[in-house]
């Protein structure tokens, strides 16, 4: 077995600035010039391509369509905000669709050989039961942190009965949303905006 099989991106490249999960290091609540010049830009995306893009973030057409219909955002909170609200009416079919488009969380480059064959064997057991790939939110983890921490959630969270086990993932998938968000801006600040041929990075999920 070669690295790790399920640890594979989205799409290439957004993939590089929008990852399968969110990962430690990102910080959602980041803002000033640099986040506002992202956002701006996001605000002035077509609707298809703003609702493509937000797909990257939660893959629910839903919650995408409701996050993108409500711009322009007068700052990073409100969008924020928006999406956490979102995320909260999102019906039980929204949330079968969105956590069907997950990938289990990528960690960073060096961790140990056997704890990604461990953690191959828990993610796989994990969606043998629940039916979807293991969705939590790694933001603030060192790197170094992360394969234990991510083994011991999935085991504990094992042990849940499938509602628990939902109402969980379904939070998860909030707080990578908000990361994924900022990191969607922070793209769109270090572009010099989407030309109708870079519309392909926004290619739905899926």
């Amino acid at each position: 077995m070669a690295g790790h099989p399920r640890h594979a991106p989205r799409s290439p490249p957004l993939s590089s600035h929008l990852p399968a999960q969110a990962r430690g290091g990102s910080d959602p609540s980041r803002t000033g010039a640099f986040g506002d010049t992202g956002l701006v830009r996001f605000n002035a995306l077509s609707p298809e391509a703003a609702h493509s893009a937000l797909l990257h973030c939660c893959g629910s057409r839903r919650w995408a369509h409701r996050v993108a219909a409500h711009r322009p955002y007068p700052d990073f909170g409100a969008l924020l905000a928006a999406a956490d609200e979102a995320s909260y009416d999102l019906s039980q079919a929204d949330l079968s669709e969105a956590l069907a488009g997950e990938f289990p969380p990528e960690l960073e480059h060096g961790a140990a050989y056997a704890a990604l064959l461990a953690l191959d064997a828990a993610h796989a057991e994990y969606e043998r039961t629940f039916g979807h790939a293991f969705v939590i939110c790694l933001d603030g983890t060192t790197p170094e942190e992360q394969a234990d921490q991510l083994l011991a959630a999935i085991r504990r969270r094992m042990e849940l009965d499938v509602d628990e086990e939902r109402a969980i993932s379904a939070d998860e998938l909030r707080r990578v949303a908000q990361v994924r968000l900022a990191d969607l801006t922070h793209w769109l600040t270090s572009t010099d905006g989407v030309s109708a041929a870079e519309f392909g990075l926004f290619a739905p999920v899926g």
